[in-house]
């Protein structure tokens, strides 16, 4: 079951700069990718709609837009203007 798992589902390690949020942004970046085949693949099949299709995709972007918002993926760390 597991290579089945592995082979439906592949996950790709992490070499970017390391900290929580972006390790939990990738994930959630691999997870968007894998869903998005599986609608584009069942568009294709004929098994659901071009509207569905884009609809799926435009739900799932907003989504992964607000995971990044949320693990605060590309902002600027507050800066400290300490002046003596």
């Amino acid at each position: 079951m597991t290579e089945r798992e592995d082979f439906l589902h592949p996950r790709h390690r992490y070499y970017g700069d390391f900290t929580p949020e972006n390790l939990a942004f990738n994930a959630n970046l691999q997870e968007f990718a894998q869903k998005i085949t599986y609608i584009c693949s069942l568009e294709t099949g004929g098994k659901i709609s071009a509207e569905k299709a884009y609809k799926d995709i435009k739900a799932l972007w907003k989504e992964l837009k607000l995971s990044k918002k949320q693990l605060g993926i590309g902002q600027k760390p507050p800066t400290t203007d300490e002046q003596s």
